[in-house]
Formats: C-alpha cells, sequence, structure tokens
C-alpha cells in the first residue's frame, strides 16, 4: 500500500514502533543508526535469556524494527550529516525521537531539511512536545506515565501508583507518530508541501486514562486505584479473581449495558450452589445508583462480591472461559506468554508469523489488521547493524513529483474532505474515529435510542451525576466534533437509510461483533456493491472469524486475555492493572493506520477494501518483546512493581499530603550523581516525604534527573504543558452546561486540527444530515419518521 514512500526512521526505543508500522503497510523504512548501533539495541531483554546482551539480539530491537533497513550513519561529522541531507531530497517523511534541539543543534532541524524538500514531513516524538515548560525536561518511561494520568488509576490503594512493567508510554507514541505520518502525507497529495509533525508521548498516553483525565475538570468523582481493580468513590470495582490455576477477568459492573450480563453471572452463582434466590433477584442494572444512594450498604455488594470470588476459587480458568461463552457472561482468563502462545483462538485465525533470524525461524504476532486486498506481509527481520547501508546509497531515488497547484490554498486540516459514516460504539472504535474527525474526516455517527452506546452509561460524569444519556464525559470526549444521528439498522427504511450513508462515505466503521452486521444485512458484500470505492473497517474485541468471534466484551477483558495483565503488579500479590479498558487505548492507532493506508492504496487503484480489525490482535504488538522472551528462553515477564533492570533508583516515592507520590528514575552514573548531590546525604524517600511532590520534581529536574509528580486528573488539568498544547478544550453543551474534552493529541505547524464541537446529544442532526448531505425530501423525511426509522 505505502511502497511509493521511503520513511528515514531516526528513532530508538522512545519511537521505534511508529517505522515498524509503516514497515508493515509496505513502506521502504531506512532506520539510520550511529556507529555504535541504535540504543534500542541494547534495552533488554536479549534472546539469551540476559539483560545485557549482544547488540544484535535485543528482542526491544528484534520487535519493532522489523521491516526496516539499516544504514550507519555518524551524525556527528560533516560527512554524516551530508548524506542524510542528501537521503531527505528524496524522502516522504523523517521520524526521529532525539531530545528536543538536538537535531537542530546538528543543523539536521525541519528548517535546514525542509529546504531541500519542501514535500518532507518531519515527525518529532518527544516525552511531552516540542515546545512548552517541560519540552525539554529529562524524561522516562516512569515519569512520562506519571505524567499523563494513568499511573494515578493503577496499583494497590495502600500501595504506590504502578506503571506496566513493559515500558509502553514510547509505544503509545511511537504509534501516534505513524499515524503523523499518514495523515502529512495525505494532505500533501493536497498541498504539495510537508510540515512538522509535534508528537508529545505525554499526550498520547493519556488516552489511557479513559477519559479519568477530564474527570475534575468535569466537576467528576476521580478514578482511584484499587487493589482489586478500581474505586469511584465508595464503590470498589473487582476486575481480577484468583482461580484454581491463576487469575480471571471479570466485568462485574451494572447498568443498562453491562447489567444484563451481571444477572446471567448471579443465575450461574445460584445454579452452582453459591448464593441464594434473594442474591440472584437483585436489580442489577440499577445496583450502582442503589448503592450510591445508599438503598444497598456496601457491605451487601462487598458480600456479592465474595460470592463471585467463591464462586471462581473452585474452578480453573479453563472452566470458567467455556462457562463465560455457553452462558454469554464477561469473564476471560488472565494469560500469561504461555497461555497467549496457546491461545486456540488466536492459532484458528492463522494469527501468529514465523520470522527467519540468525538461521531460526521464530514466532511472532502477525498482523495487527487484515486487509482484503492489500494484506500485510512479513518481509525482512530486524536487520543487522548497517546490513544495507551500501545499497541504500547506492540507490539512486528522485525525489516525488508533487502538484503544489494548491499549495495557496487554505491550510486545512489534513484529513478534510474526507466523509465517514461511524457505527462504533463505547470507547475503542469511538476513540480511533474521534482523531481522525479532529483532523478533519466529515463524520457521521450512528446511534439508535432502542439500545443506546454503553459510553453514555460509563463515569465519568459532568457534574457526578449520571443523567443519562447525556452527562458521560467519556461520551462527549470520544464523539466530540461529529454529526450524530439515530437509526434503527433493523427497521427496514433505517437499513435503507444507512445504505444512502454508505453511498455519501468514502469510509464506513462498526465495532459490533459479526452477527450483528450480519442479521442488518450491512455486510462488506452488501457495502461493496453499494459503493466500490468505499473503506469498510470492522473493529470487534476477537475479529470477524475464529471461534471466539462472536465473544462480546470490553478492552479490560482483551488486555487480560492478551497478557498485558501479568505485566502490572506487585510479587506477592494478585495482578493490579493496567486500568480499564486498556486495549481500547491501543487498538485504535493501529486500525487508524490501516485504514488511513487502505485510503492512499485506493487513491492508486479507484478500489475500496475490507479490514478486520481484532483489538487484542493489535494490541498485542505492545507485547511483542515479552512475548519473544518466552519463546526464546522460555521465561516469563512478570510483574515487579515499580522496577526496572536497567535503572535505579527507579520507582514512585511518597510526597507530602494524601496519596502524592513523585515517580523517579536514573538512567546512569550522571543520574545518580546528581541525585546524590540533591540528597546530600539524606534517604531519598525521607527526602520526598519532605516536601511537595511537585517540589520534589522541579528541584531533580533543575539537575537534570528524570523525576515527576504522579498527576490526577486534576493536576494534569493543570498541568502547564498539557495546557500549552491546548489538551483540554471546554465546549457549551446543550444541556450540561458547560463540558470539557480532550483536543487532539498530535500538533500539525501547518495544517492544524481543528477545535471540536460538542459532541450533539441523541440524534441532534438527523434533519441536516437527511438535507444537506443526502438531498431528503420532506416527504422523505416524514416518511422516515413514521416508519419508526429514526429512532
Amino acid at each position: 500500500m505505502l511502497s511509493d514512500y521511503r520513511i528515514l526512521d531516526l528513532t530508538d526505543d522512545r519511537g521505534l514502533i511508529g517505522g515498524m508500522i509503516l514497515a508493515d503497510l509496505g513502506a521502504d523504512v531506512i532506520a539510520i543508526e550511529p556507529p555504535g548501533g541504535n540504543r534500542a539495541r541494547r534495552r533488554g531483554p536479549f534472546a539469551d535469556g540476559s539483560n545485557e546482551g549482544d547488540i544484535e539480539d535485543s528482542l526491544v530491537w528484534q520487535s519493532y524494527a522489523r521491516g526496516k533497513r539499516s544504514l550507519v550513519l555518524d551524525l556527528e561529522t560533516d560527512e554524516g550529516r551530508a548524506r542524510l541531507i542528501d537521503l531527505a531530497r528524496s524522502a516522504d517523511a523523517l521520524i526521529e525521537s532525539a531530545d528536543v534541539g538536538a537535531m537542530e543543534s546538528l543543523g539536521l532541524g525541519y528548517e535546514a531539511l525542509s529546504a531541500v524538500n519542501p514535500g518532507l514531513i518531519h515527525v518529532a516524538i518527544t516525552p511531552f512536545g516540542s515546545t512548552g515548560p517541560k519540552a525539554g525536561w529529562a524524561a522516562t518511561d516512569i515519569t512520562v506515565a506519571a505524567s499523563a494520568g494513568p499511573m494515578i488509576q493503577s496499583g494497590d490503594r495502600d500501595r504506590p501508583p504502578l506503571r506496566v512493567g513493559l515500558p509502553q508510554t514510547a509505544l503509545h507514541a511511537g504509534a501516534e507518530a505513524a499515524l503523523g505520518v499518514l495523515m502529512g502525507l495525505h494532505e500533501r497529495k493536497r498541498s504539495g508541501l510537508g510540515q512538522y509533525v509535534d508528537v508529545s508521548a505525554q499526550a498520547a498516553y493519556a488516552q489511557a486514562t479513559q477519559s479519568g483525565i477530564i474527570a475534575a475538570a468535569n466537576n467528576s468523582g476521580q478514578f482511584q486505584r484499587s487493589a482489586v481493580g478500581a474505586a469511584l468513590g465508595p464503590l470498589e470495582i473487582r476486575l481480577f479473581w484468583p482461580c484454581k490455576d491463576g487469575h480471571v477477568a471479570i466485568t462485574y459492573l451494572f447498568g443498562a449495558a453491562i447489567g444484563p450480563f451481571t444477572d446471567r453471572l448471579m443465575q450461574y452463582a445460584l445454579e452452582e450452589g453459591y448464593c441464594d434466590q434473594e442474591t440472584r433477584d437483585k436489580d442489577w442494572l440499577n445496583y450502582t445508583n442503589l448503592i450510591l444512594t445508599g438503598q444497598e450498604p456496601i457491605s451487601e455488594y462487598l458480600r456479592c462480591c465474595d460470592v463471585v470470588g467463591a464462586l471462581c476459587a473452585d474452578k480453573t480458568k479453563a472452566e470458567l472461559f467455556q462457562v463465560a461463552q455457553e452462558r454469554r457472561l464477561l469473564i476471560v482468563p488472565v494469560s500469561t506468554m504461555d497461555d497467549l502462545d496457546e491461545n486456540e483462538h488466536l492459532a484458528a485465525r492463522s494469527y501468529w508469523r514465523d520470522v527467519e533470524r540468525n538461521g531460526q525461524s521464530v514466532k511472532f504476532p502477525g498482523p495487527f489488521a487484515r486487509l482484503s486486498e492489500t494484506p500485510i506481509e512479513y518481509g525482512r527481520p530486524a536487520p543487522t547493524l548497517g546490513e544495507h547501508t551500501d545499497e541504500v546509497l547506492a540507490e539512486v531515488r528522485q525525489p516525488a513529483v508533487l502538484n503544489r497547484a494548491n499549495a495557496a490554498t487554505p491550510n486545512l486540516p489534513p484529513l478534510s474532505g474526507l466523509k465517514m459514516l461511524d457505527l462504533m460504539w463505547v470507547m475503542a472504535g469511538p476513540a480511533g474515529t474521534r482523531a481522525l474527525c479532529d483532523f478533519g474526516v466529515n463524520t457521521v455517527r450512528i446511534e439508535s435510542s432502542t439500545r443506546i452506546d454503553t459510553a453514555r452509561t460509563l463515569q465519568p460524569f459532568i457534574d457526578d451525576e449520571a443523567t443519562q444519556p447525556e452527562g458521560s464525559s467519556m461520551f462527549h470526549n470520544m464523539n466530540a466534533g461529529k454529526q450524530m444521528m439515530t437509526v434503527d439498522p433493523a427497521n427496514p427504511a433505517g437499513r435503507e437509510l444507512l445504505l444512502d450513508l454508505v453511498r455519501w462515505a468514502d469510509v464506513i466503521t462498526e465495532s459490533f461483533t459479526p452477527r450483528a452486521m450480519r442479521g442488518w444485512n450491512l455486510t462488506w458484500e452488501t457495502i461493496h456493491e453499494v459503493n466500490p470505492r468505499a473503506i469498510m473497517m470492522s473493529s470487534c474485541l476477537m475479529g470477524q472469524d475464529g471461534p471466539l468471534a462472536e465473544f462480546a466484551g470490553f478492552g479490560n477483558l482483551a488486555a487480560a486475555f492478551a497478557g498485558f495483565t501479568p505485566l502490572c503488579g506487585w510479587p506477592d500479590r494478585s495482578p493490579a492493572g493496567p486500568f480499564g479498558a486498556y486495549t481500547d487505548y491501543v487498538a485504535p492507532r493501529f486500525a487508524s493506520a490501516a485504514l488511513l493506508a487502505a485510503l492512499h492504496e485506493r487513491d492508486r487503484t479507484g478500489q475500496g477494501q475490507y479490514i478486520d480489525v481484532s483489538q487484542m490482535e493489535a494490541a498485542i504488538h505492545f507485547l511483542t518483546p515479552a512475548f519473544l522472551q518466552y519463546r526464546l528462553t522460555g521465561e516469563k515477564w512478570l510483574a515487579d512493581g515499580n522496577n526496572d533492570p536497567d535503572m535505579s533508583p527507579h520507582g514512585v516515592f511518597p510526597s507530602e499530603g494524601e496519596d502524592q507520590w513523585v515517580a523517579i528514575a536514573c538512567r546512569n552514573e550522571a543520574d545518580r550523581a546528581a541525585l546524590d548531590s540533591v540528597l546530600n546525604g539524606a534517604d531519598l524517600e525521607e527526602w520526598t516525604a519532605s516536601r511537595t511532590a511537585e517540589e520534589a520534581m522541579n528541584t531533580l529536574q533543575a539537575f537534570g534527573v528524570p523525576a515527576h509528580a504522579v498527576q490526577d486528573s486534576a493536576a494534569c488539568f493543570a498541568d502547564p504543558q498539557l495546557q500549552h498544547r491546548n489538551h483540554f478544550v471546554e465546549l457549551a453543551h446543550p444541556t450540561q452546561g458547560q463540558s470539557v474534552v480532550e483536543g487532539a493529541r498530535i500538533v500539525f505547524d501547518r495544517t492544524p486540527a481543528g477545535r471540536p464541537h460538542v459532541a450533539p446529544t441523541m440524534g441532534a442532526d438527523n434533519d441536516a444530515v437527511l438535507r444537506d448531505l443526502l438531498g431528503y425530501t420532506d416527504e422523505q423525511i416524514i416518511e422516515l419518521v413514521a416508519s419508526g426509522a429514526l429512532q
């Protein structure tokens, strides 16, 4: 799909995955390394089981340099810099993750490179962004995680907040960078011009708060970490449950969307003899409200949790999962890497791919998306150092011929002109389409009042009032900028209306189980017949085929099933994270990358295609080093609190005030010497406890030591760096007063994202869509209303 594009990849472990995503989609990605090799080559684990091995054996490098070519250039020399500039003349994009100002100091900043190639897309990945009060701050994975909000929500209430043991923040940022490249290239077709794209790891990772980052701004209660999963006010939400041979994840929640699953779970508990009829017959749909209003005491809720706990303790993971499939319960095993390796569903979907490495076939996670016309093919393994230097330097590549006739036109957002029919719901789907909408895609979001979106029932709520269906800040955050329309797809007239929208759209997205789209006769075959140019993307938990295709659930279950859960916690306790529906924050970036690549292919061929995204399969790519470690050494990457094998001290330390913490990491001897100078003989934990987290953070940053306060929602909202990047947008809502949502996470210097309008109320845009987009007459609209199609 992207075979006509060349990408210069100067990232290290702070963004390496971005180039891998582009390589998987067909781009020629050249990893430009210093003479000693990319620093990611020194990141463990290694193929021999050690944490310090040969630079060719780093499993971080093997995971995220796959598909690239390696070229060695010494950018400290005139010759090396001249060669990079020469390569930039004919490149389409450059991605780098250098410290702020480092490229400019070498004469290789955006101004210098764009002078020789005005069409170059230059994407810079930094911890906090290229500009702003924290732009030059020292940072590591744990300090970025602390700054972005997810850490305060993960862990045990009586211990420090936790990060995910396998570093995640750079993976979020790198995947975001791939989208920055793809959107920039799409816009370049219109203007003929490149631009500078600023990716902040802090802003990217903030998505993993599950909209918790906007709670304080919306006067809502904040998520609190809990040993059993999460807590909101007095209600502890238990997510992980011990069983005979490990743990299972259960979405033991209530409300209109999830309550029926809990109702079936308690029926099972009754039949197995773990509860009485009165317990089984509780009002599980309204149970949260009963607790919060005091009609049901917390002690009774805890007793019901004990019922579920006793049920799980007597059964194995496999037994509980089998029952979940038979009875439609929200239960999955918490997978370790050996479980993942033997996963029957992934095997049935032929997910895994063999990649040759040192003459040995190694099992890797497979394609993050399945495209019907241009499937992702795995090519070369991660390159050896300088493996392709002579080959690349010998190639003569002509710069792209770009039409700059429209260069003087208004600088519209990069994806302006594209049209999307959005049938996504809850979070994973709408988060992805919201990001595309931010950058110009005209999006019509479909709901039905006969089955409201689960996101409308989920906290945080504005003013802490669950005034369904319009009070959920999460729903506002996922759907700002979209047009909102109510259509009943089960109604024949509603289905015909949807087909008219299919004719209008460039892209159709949906996130139901396969059964739903078949039941409405809105399959790919139907969509393609109606609009052969359309790109259709289906994104459900487990994918469109295989034994678990119809398994309904949420991202917390996919995260547990994929293997994230055992990586977050303490060695002496049950898993304690990552917070919430974690794969819902990971999968959308892969899905959007596949969609944008498919649109590029359509521009070449005129033909649409179908994309099947399994949220679980896409997210597994954030676990590749742990999976390779197990496959090659038999060792499992297990939770170890906030410890890090490469850095010490490394952790989260108490500071002045209730539940106030500061994350600190020393990368090397220089950091440790600087820390010692600050402490002047004092004990580190005593030193942090005697001052505020902000004081500790600022003092250590002044000495170049990576440190950051562990920020909750209120601290994030007040963070001058996030404010500098306009990360929060205040919008007027027709029924809720003011609603604060997150802004676009990527900053384009020439064609920035537009300011979103507030997420419309249910059906607010019915008339505008019917009249203005589809050209329906008054008579047609009256007939639709009379038929019940607009419910």
